[in-house]
C-alpha cells in the first residue's frame, strides 16, 4: 500500500508542472478576452445567428458576434464557425502573403502585446489544432476533419 501511494505522489509530482502551465479559459483565456475584445463581443453583442442576418447593422456599431462566455466562444473555434478565432486572430504566419487576421490588432497596442496574447490564444487552442479551416471545404480550403478537430484544447 505505501509504495502504491509513494507511486502515486510521484506520478502527481511529475503531472504537476504540466498541469500548472496548461492554458485555460478562466485563468488565461477569460482575463485576456476581457481586456482585448469585451467591448465589442460582450453581452450587449447578438448571438452569431443574429449577427449573420444584420452584419451591416451590428458591424456599423462596433459589435461582432457575442463571445462572452465560454460557450459562446468555443462556437468559433470548434462549430458552427470552425477556425474563425483561428483566421481572424492569426498574426499572418499561418496566411498566404503573410496578412494578420482582421482581429489581430486589437490582441495589444504593441506588436510585443500583440504576439504574447496571441501565443496564448494559440496554445490554447492548441499548436496542432490552429487551423484556417472551416467546417465545410470553401474554395481551395478544405473541410476540418475529425482528427484535426480531436486536437483542440480548449481547456476551461
Amino acid at each position: 500500500m505505501f509504495k502504491t501511494l509513494v507511486q502515486s505522489l510521484v506520478c502527481l509530482a511529475l503531472a504537476a508542472p504540466a498541469l500548472a502551465s496548461d492554458i485555460t479559459y478562466r485563468k488565461d483565456i477569460r482575463p485576456l478576452w476581457n481586456a482585448q475584445c469585451a467591448a465589442c463581443h460582450g453581452a450587449s453583442s447578438p448571438y452569431l445567428g443574429d449577427f449573420l442576418e444584420n452584419k451591416d447593422k451590428y458591424t456599423k456599431m462596433m459589435k461582432g458576434p457575442r463571445m462572452d462566455t465560454y460557450a459562446d466562444l468555443i462556437f468559433f473555434v470548434g462549430w458552427p464557425d470552425t477556425g474563425a478565432i483561428m483566421r481572424r486572430l492569426d498574426d499572418g504566419e499561418n496566411r498566404k502573403g503573410g496578412k494578420p487576421g482582421n482581429m489581430y490588432q486589437y490582441l495589444g497596442t504593441t506588436d510585443a502585446e500583440r504576439q504574447k496574447n496571441f501565443k496564448t490564444f494559440k496554445a490554447w487552442v492548441g499548436e496542432d489544432a490552429w487551423t484556417h479551416k472551416r467546417w465545410d471545404k470553401k474554395g481551395d480550403m478544405p473541410a476540418v476533419t475529425k482528427e484535426e478537430l480531436s486536437k483542440m484544447k480548449v481547456m476551461y
